[in-house]
């Protein structure tokens, strides 16, 4: 099973970019679908890119839709998420997860309960 592991988070000023960085080690991450969740306190974890293994077909949430920008590297076992001009209620812990089940992109977006694997999280916090 993969393991991931998120970095990058920290503080950034809503207008401000922030990169947040899963790296993959235990497995081939190529042959996982890889999504970014986020929780805020008191709220439901949201998907809000998921992408597929090889592709680079993506599925946003309407909430992050122009702002964020998913991506993976295979050759470095690697995904990223570009946060551009967040909103402060982008401030989350923000988590990498993978699956090796096919299915839209959008299903496995919406149900974060068909990820088997989880990384422990990097905290965002968007504030002037």
């Amino acid at each position: 099973q993969v393991q991931l592991v998120e970095s990058g988070g920290g503080l950034v000023q809503p207008g401000g970019s922030l990169r947040l960085s899963c790296a993959a080690s235990g497995s081939i991450l190529g042959t996982y679908y890889i999504g970014w969740f986020r929780q805020a306190p008191g709220k439901e974890r949201e998907g809000v890119p998921c992408i597929s293994r090889s592709t680079g077909n993506t599925y946003y949430a309407d909430s992050v839709k122009g702002r964020f920008t998913m991506s993976r590297d295979n050759a470095k076992n690697a995904a990223y998420l570009q946060m551009n001009s967040p909103k402060p209620g982008a401030s989350a812990v923000y988590y990498c997860a993978a699956i090796t089940t096919a299915l839209p992109l959008k299903t496995m977006c919406v149900d974060r309960m068909r990820f088997g694997s989880w990384g422990q999280g990097t905290q965002v916090t968007v504030s002037s």
